[in-house]
């Protein structure tokens, strides 16, 4: 019978082949000990801890002799999260605490302290910080295995073949996908062969290390399917649907075609794109268009120019801060790893975002067990960064000696007020003396500030004044305008970027940088999503700086695209009350 499974379409295209399922979580016994057994106990966990450790280690060391389509670099780096994880403080100490104090067995400890862990992370503000509780349950769930003695779920063995009057040939070797409650990233370099054209998981959202990584390898996924791994059964025909989120279980003969032709189209536009990737963006009247990328690792950087970019419009410099044990990284860790980046881009220009974090992103002990009414408006990004200057100091020494290698620009996020403003280009100016005091090369920057609160879109002047470049955050603009939180599903409807108030503030920025002549672009959601690019093409906006997945589909909106047509269209659809019924009659354009 065929039935449909929804979720959340994290990496676009079709992908059609039989299930291969991986097992479940390890069920958990709860019984108490003797006090003679806590020890013992203690080097059960300790014993499993150390297994999964060195199991990663290993995985990291055949890594490093693979390509980049078998083991792309955002495994690496999500390898080394769960390795300190593993060594987190708040995990050991906690199941030691539940084993002495409360004599539960290793096994319950283990659990009951991932739970404490997990309401934590749950708190958060942040997306991607958020649904990092996958990853702690996931080093978890590692040790419990190997305490009980079960083999790893990547051990399963690969379906059995069966005739199914379909549309596919079961002479030949089919395609297989996979189907779990969740991934980790060590069980996905199992998979290093890509013999799986798509995954399917119960859990995860947007941001996911299952998501980051599918995108990365450009398998088509969704994620956040609940109850597909207990609905769908071993060797099912199975279609992917990772441009509308949707699994198809057992289709008809009908349906299979229907989707066997998408499929088709789609590799046959995916060759066309690839085409495009050394084709200037200029647009049918003339117009060039600035295409950069988003990027969070210093890695990144290299793979930004392989996929077509002319730059990085933002380097999450946050990344670099996170998931450590040993503090801060300090000036020389920061400016290596900027370098690399800036060496990366080959002489294209790297804008490096500064620090973002604070409130909902804890990065130490006393930050974490505090307690915010409302993360999102409270200590975070400049703010903390002003109110811990001698942290800030540190990083912006870093970026400008990092600067010295190639081009350099400086984003500050979530500023509000001319007093931040001012206090943010007085500690530039003493990184720099304290560079010449300390006889260190640095080189120029062009400094740029955020545009993601509606207070900073309202008083454009101002920044203006100081700043040589905005770009418009709109993630976090339309999350402020709008006063939704779009993680929280009971109000996400509601989040809309063609919102009136939210398009009259865009429109606004950029039209003001234009008539000041400095240069403004869009880093959010809506610059690499191609529903947008010919209303910001008409907006004005000439630079858009999104994942390097995302930038071949934008480009091709923009060779398409008339900016002289578009003009009067972008402004009435900026007027309306209604801009997205103008947005569905947009024309052939």
């Amino acid at each position: 019978m065929t039935f449909a499974v929804h979720g959340l379409p994290v990496a676009r295209g079709i992908a059609i082949g039989r299930a291969v399922l991986m097992g479940g979580r390890v069920d958990v016994a709860h019984y108490f000990i003797e006090p003679s057994q806590v020890d013992a106990e203690i080097a059960r966990v300790r014993e499993g801890r150390n297994a999964v450790v060195e199991e990663i280690q290993r995985l990291q060391h055949t890594i490093a002799g693979m390509g980049p389509k078998e083991a792309p670099h955002e495994l690496s780096a999500l390898l080394d999260v769960h390795l300190m994880l593993l060594q987190d403080e708040d995990l050991i100490d906690g199941v030691k605490h539940w084993i002495r104090e409360r004599l539960y067995n290793a096994e319950w400890a283990l659990t009951t302290q991932l739970e404490q862990l997990s309401r934590q992370f749950d708190e958060m503000e942040d997306e991607y910080l958020r649904e990092r509780k996958a990853d702690l349950e996931q080093v978890a769930e590692r040790i419990l295995r190997y305490m009980k003695g079960v083999p790893s779920p990547v051990a399963a063995p690969p379906p059995r073949r069966r005739t199914q009057e379909l549309l596919l040939d079961d002479s030949v070797d089919v395609p297989l996908v996979l189907i779990a409650h969740d991934l980790s990233p060590a069980d996905m370099l199992q998979f290093k062969q890509s013999v799986f054209a798509g995954f399917v998981t119960d859990v995860g959202g947007r941001n996911s290390h299952t998501a980051i990584v599918a995108r990365s390898m450009d398998i088509p996924a969704v994620v956040g399917a609940r109850g597909a791994s207990q609905l769908v059964r071993q060797d099912d025909w199975v279609i992917i649907d990772g441009d509308e989120g949707v699994v198809i279980v057992e289709p008809s003969p009908i349906i299979l075609a229907e989707y066997g032709f998408k499929q088709r189209q789609a590799e046959l536009e995916r060759g066309r794109l690839a085409r495009l990737k050394h084709t200037p963006a200029v647009t049918l009247d003339g117009e060039k268009i600035e295409l950069l990328a988003n990027i969070e690792l210093p890695e990144d950087a290299a793979a930004a120019v392989e996929a077509g970019a002319v730059g990085v419009g933002l380097f999450r410099s946050e990344f670099l801060f996170m998931n450590r044990r040993d503090g801060l990284p300090g000036e020389d860790e920061q400016y290596e790893a900027y370098r690399r980046a800036v060496e990366g881009m080959g002489g294209l220009p790297l804008t490096i975002r500064s620090i973002d974090v604070g409130a909902d992103k804890p990065l130490d002990e006393a930050d974490r067990h505090s307690s915010h009414l409302n993360p999102a408006l409270g200590l975070r990004a400049i703010r903390w960064c002003l109110a811990d200057p001698a942290m800030f100091l540190i990083q912006l020494c870093a970026i400008l000696r990092a600067a010295a290698h190639g081009k350099v620009n400086l984003l500050i996020p979530m500023l509000a007020h001319a007093s931040e403003i001012r206090q943010t280009l007085a500690l530039v100016d003493a990184a720099r003396a304290d560079l010449d005091r300390r006889g260190l090369a640095y080189g120029p920057v062009q400094l740029g500030a955020m545009i993601e609160i509606p207070a900073a879109a309202l008083t454009l002047k101002t920044f203006l004044r100081h700043f040589d470049f905005l770009s418009i955050g709109t993630n976090d603009l339309i999350q402020y305008t709008l006063a939704i939180d779009r993680s929280d599903e009971s109000v996400a409807h509601l989040y809309d970027p063609l919102h009136p108030a939210v398009l009259n503030l865009v429109a606004q920025t950029i039209a003001e940088c234009q008539a000041q002549g400095k240069g403004v672009s869009v880093c959010g959601e809506m610059a690499g999503d191609t529903a947008y690019t010919r209303l910001l093409l008409g907006l004005g906006l000439r630079s858009f700086s999104m994942h390097p997945a995302q930038i071949l589909a934008v480009k091709q909106e923009v060779l398409r695209a008339d900016t002289r047509r578009l003009r009067e269209w972008a402004r009435e659809v900026v007027a309306a009350e209604e801009p997205a019924q103008l947005m569905a009659a947009q024309g052939p354009w």
